[in-house]
């Protein structure tokens, strides 16, 4: 009997390839492909990475609306301030309007004409200097009032009026608030006899004069005098109305 010899060349190739069948079968193959698993799983994470992209985008996104929110109650936030200031203003205005006036006495709705109806009113002579008298107006009123130009005087029936002397004439209308008094002087009699009609009076009249030269100011005041009433001749004279008495202490 002839044995067949296999060449050793021919046995290892086909021992070869019966491993890489083998392989091909026993699942290496998958583990090969498994050994690409992590970069699937790469792959995956990646998409999950870039899944989580479009999530940050959506945070973003969420944190601008935040941002647009908080900027939208941001300018809530101003309007409401600028409102809230807005009422302010408008309550004061308010508040102004309705008290009827400032308490500035340069306020015209705060201010009236001096008068008999809102004012009390004294005659008194004095001793110096000789033969004048001081005429006291007493604010009564709840009001600033003016005391426009001077006080027009009348003794008796008198058919004259008195004048001023212009150079007590004071650079601004004299105004008196609730309470506070003004002046005038009145010069009754020359000293050295140099008058004239002289005569006794027992009645006087104090009129007052609106806001242009010898018009009405409203009612009169008909202070007391004397009860041996007061002398006076045609050297009769009035200053204008003034805020201190010391102005006219020496007139």
């Amino acid at each position: 009997m002839r044995i067949r010899r296999t060449p050793l060349l021919a046995v290892t190739g086909v021992a070869l390839a019966a491993l890489a069948l083998t392989a091909c079968g026993d699942g290496t193959g998958t583990k090969d492909e498994g050994a690409s698993q992590p970069s699937s799983t790469a792959a995956t994470t990646a998409g999950d990475k870039g899944t989580a992209t479009p999530a940050s985008d959506k945070s973003a996104g969420s944190g601008s609306s935040s941002g647009s929110s908080g900027s939208a109650k941001g300018s809530s936030t101003s309007s409401g301030s600028t409102s809230s200031g807005s009422g302010s203003s408008a309550s004061s205005g308010s508040s102004g309007s309705s008290s009827g006036g400032s308490s500035e006495p340069w306020d015209p709705k705060n201010r009236v004409l001096c008068n008999g109806s809102n004012t009390k009113v004294t005659a008194q002579p004095v001793s110096r200097p000789l033969n004048h008298m001081l005429i006291t107006v007493k604010n009564t009123g709840s009001k600033y009032c003016d005391l426009t130009y001077f006080p027009v005087l009348r003794f008796d029936e008198m058919q004259w009026v008195p004048q001023a002397d212009e150079q007590t004439h004071p650079q601004a209308v004299t105004t008196l608030a609730p309470g506070e008094s003004g002046y005038a002087a009145v010069l009754l009699s020359a000293a050295d006899g140099s008058g004239e009609g002289g005569m006794t009076g027992h009645k006087l009249t104090v009129g007052f004069q609106g806001k242009t030269p010898n018009s009405s100011g409203g009612a009169s005041a008909t202070p007391a005098l004397p009860a041996k009433g007061v002398y006076y001749d045609s050297s009769l004279k009035v200053t204008y109305w003034q805020q201190n008495q010391d102005d006219i202490a020496g007139w």
